[in-house]
């Protein structure tokens, strides 16, 4: 199946539902603040154990791009991001709508957001192929160093600070320990349990941190409403002058969604304060960006979106999950038994194709759904969390404990759900975490693998080009905020 018929299959009818229900699916859930995509992919992945390789991937490709969009409705209604990508929205989206233009901002948003995902889908489409090529020549230490560097980068942009960070990486890593070493073949860190002795699945623990962690988050806040604005259409749709006016702002911020998203573990909520800043730092009137100043919603909803499909280049071309909902895919992936990276392409091309015009035809429905029911969807976000956090949580326990029918797994989902709240709570950002437990077993078998290859040899690490320069870079990494911090006092002091 090449990409043109991917992208035909996805118009009869069964792969047509499929994108249409994860579309429309992903702008509820993004449009009801304190639901995430991460929440609703994990609560879909048992699903997809049922369901052929393509379908599964259709189903939550689609969930990804809808739930980015979704949010920008109750950024701007509700001055609540309805994920962290639209934090940056609510800047200037809420005081347009207050402003009595409130189908203008959401307007201006859907264009936007339309716009940075077909740029992405672009680059998804022309990049990921030689990229792969690339990633076949890398080595078992080539591996390693990606993945060390992968790890670095997120905690060092994550919220709060770099050792937050780091920490909640080290702690994921650890977490994957438990269970049977892959090379020797022993036991390790089971304690005598018997249920660890296949380790922890991803599941549980990803649906712990991200869905239950949620649920637990949104109860001890159940009574907090945002600022309310009334809905009004006019404006929804772009006209041909805000597209003309805006052009070089979209082109700009979709560039930088775009490329934040192909850096391993970073996600759109970095994408969007990366590109509104720039955005305002070149403008002729930067004092109008939080005034509602359009500028602002089309630069943080063209970047924001733009990093869904930049994040799945690493993702299909390297295996390296460019995002948090990436590794949720991954995991599809893996429990179809299937291997994302540079031999994707040979073994499985029918996937990549799937991925690839999934991304291209939910990008085109999001914005034909969310410029149809705006205002379904405005009334929507009022249903009190009472009514659906219950639902959520049946979903969860009945998720998790098909996908092996045992027991232990809802206890580990309910243990880890405290924990990503705990976690939420002392500032401790939950991305390193979960790309740490994904991601350091990747890093453990490569590291090894190039061991073997060596006879115990590791200094091709520091001495091989590729290696030494990812090395490199996560060092400089580390040492930037120390940087930044003292250059900061230097100045202040002189």
């Amino acid at each position: 199946m090449d990409l043109g018929s991917a992208i035909l299959s996805l118009f009869t009818p069964w792969p047509f539902f499929l994108m249409a229900l994860g579309t429309g699916l992903g702008i509820i859930v993004g449009a009801i603040p304190g639901l995430t995509g991460s929440m609703l992919i994990a609560l879909a992945l048992p699903i997809t154990f049922y369901m052929t390789p393509i379908d599964a991937m259709n189903l939550l490709v689609s969930m990804y791009t809808g739930s980015i969009t979704g949010g920008l409705i109750s950024a701007t209604l509700l001055r609540m991001p309805g994920t962290p990508a639209n934090v940056m929205t609510t800047f200037d989206g809420h005081p347009m709508a207050k402003a009595g233009m409130a189908g203008r901002a959401l307007g201006l948003g859907i264009g936007a957001s339309t716009f940075g995902a077909l740029f992405a889908w672009v680059a998804l489409a022309t990049i990921t192929e030689p990229l792969s090529r690339i990633a076949n020549r890398f080595g078992p230490f080539d591996y390693f160093a990606l993945v060390i560097m992968a790890l670095v980068l997120i905690a060092s942009v994550s919220q709060g600070s770099l050792l937050k960070g780091l920490l909640s990486g080290a702690l994921g890593a650890l977490f994957s320990f438990p269970g049977s070493d892959a090379n020797s073949g022993e036991m390790r860190f089971t304690f005598d349990w018997w249920q660890l002795q296949g380790g922890l699945d991803n599941l549980p623990v990803l649906v712990g941190v991200f869905a239950v962690g949620t649920c637990i988050a949104d109860a001890v806040s159940i009574r907090e409403r945002g600022d309310t604005i009334a809905y009004a259409r006019k404006g929804i749709l772009m006209g041909l002058g805000d597209w003309i006016a805006q052009r070089w702002n979209l082109l700009r911020s979709a560039a930088i969604g775009t490329w934040i998203g192909i850096l391993p573990g970073i996600g759109a909520n970095v994408g969007s304060v990366v590109a509104y800043t720039v955005a305002k730092n070149m403008s002729a009137e930067p004092e109008k960006f939080g005034t509602g100043h359009p500028d602002g919603i089309v630069a943080s909803e063209a970047a924001n979106n733009a990093t869904v499909g930049g994040a799945l280049i690493p993702l299909i071309a390297m295996g390296i999950p460019g995002s948090v909902i990436d590794v949720f895919l991954m995991s599809a992936l893996l429990i179809h038994g299937i291997q994302p990276g540079p031999l994707l392409f040979q073994s499985k091309p029918e996937i990549v194709n799937m991925i690839i015009a999934a991304c291209l035809v939910s990008t085109v429905a999001m914005w034909v759904m969310m410029t149809a029911s705006a205002g379904m969807l405005a009334r929507l976000m009022l249903v009190p969390k009472a009514y659906v956090l219950p639902i959520v949580l049946v979903f969860c326990v009945v998720g998790v404990f098909a996908s092996n029918s045992r027991m232990f797994e809802v206890w580990v989902m309910l243990a880890f759900g405290v924990a990503g709240f705990a976690m939420e709570r002392a500032k401790i950002p939950l991305g390193p975490f979960v790309i740490g437990f994904i991601l350091a077993p990747l890093a453990e078998s490569k590291f090894r693998s190039g061991m073997m290859m060596t006879a115990g040899d590791w200094t091709p690490v520091f001495t091989q080009p590729f290696p030494a320069a990812m090395l490199l870079t996560s060092l400089v990494l580390l040492a930037w905020p120390g940087f930044s911090a003292w250059r900061r006092r230097r100045v202040a002091t002189a």
